[in-house]
């Protein structure tokens, strides 16, 4: 048996499908089993607990064998940084006495300690804290999720634009959730002993550009980047309920990336490219609103 946390979002169902695509047996964590009705009719089972309860959460992973961990992001509104901060600290004490053989967790392209920087620090820290305890541990570190411009959608179709916090033209590592779910499903399928660090990311690096074009090509319309300059990003943030803390660290995250995105030598190529990812989000998105 094979847990899956965050296992009704995006990367975390990604996970759960293919492992029941190779026969695997599935069980995800969510805190409303309503949530994974879809993975439960592909075969999966499904726990409700919360990942800030460690022990309610140790219950859950005595069932498994191997489990996949994710770090949920907070409620914007608050101080992410500590917030998620504490839900590593949770899941890491759930492990202890869990009986897992083998866990492979969610990280990120440019991982770093450091403070106030967001899933940067954070999800560092978790892989610190993996390595300090005694349960075998790959690391699946991810580049800029193509989910994320999701919420572009609504923009490119009213509106003929998309937002971005980048230069239109500054090519990145992105990645469909789908080939992390992949690759998070081999990892755990690996010999016990056998741990890494694996950096995945799509076909190839794209820019906002690039973003407004598939929506562009997708929609049938024009679509343009519309760049939020660097002195108005703690602002935007705010407008979009972000605390003031998180604001701040989203901008200093953001600030971060530009800087100096993480390239990777040989990073796992996924198959999905930004392209055929708009255009099924736009179908999916056309298809619910019938």
């Amino acid at each position: 048996m094979h847990i899956i946390l965050g296992g009704t979002g995006h990367v975390g169902s990604g996970a759960a499908a293919a492992l029941l695509r190779r026969g695997e047996a599935v069980t995800v964590v969510t805190r409303d089993k309503a949530n994974a009705a879809h993975l439960a009719e592909q075969g999966a089972e499904v726990a409700e607990a919360d990942v800030r309860d460690p022990e309610a959460l140790r219950k859950v992973l005595r069932q498994g064998r191997g489990a996949f961990l994710l770090n949920p992001p907070a409620d914007p509104a608050t101080d992410t940084d500590a917030e998620e901060q504490k839900t590593v600290a949770a899941i890491v004490t759930a492990l202890a006495g869990s009986g897992l053989e083998k866990v492979v967790a969610e990280s990120t392209y440019g991982a770093q300690p450091g403070e106030g920087i967001g899933d940067l620090s954070v999800l560092y820290g978790l892989e610190q804290k993996l390595k300090a305890q005694t349960i075998p541990a790959s690391i699946i570190r991810a580049a800029y999720y193509m989910s994320n411009w999701d919420q572009a959608l609504e923009t490119a179709r009213r509106d003929g634009i998309i937002n971005s916090f980048f230069p239109a033209d500054l090519r990145l590592p992105m990645v469909a959730p789908q080939d992390l779910g992949e690759a998070a499903a081999r990892l755990l399928l690996e010999p016990v002993a056998q741990t890494r660090v694996h950096y995945v990311e799509g076909p190839k690096r794209y820019s906002s550009a690039d973003v407004a074009r598939a929506f562009a090509e997708a929609l049938g319309k024009e679509v343009r980047v519309v760049t939020t300059p660097q002195e108005r990003w703690l602002e935007t943030y705010q407008q979009l309920g972000f605390s003031k803390s998180a604001a701040q660290s989203y901008a200093r995250m953001t600030a971060a990336t530009l800087d100096g995105p993480m390239q990777p030598e040989d990073p796992e190529r996924g198959k999905i490219t930004l392209e055929n990812y708009v255009a099924a989000l736009v179908e999916k998105k056309s298809a619910l609103a019938m």
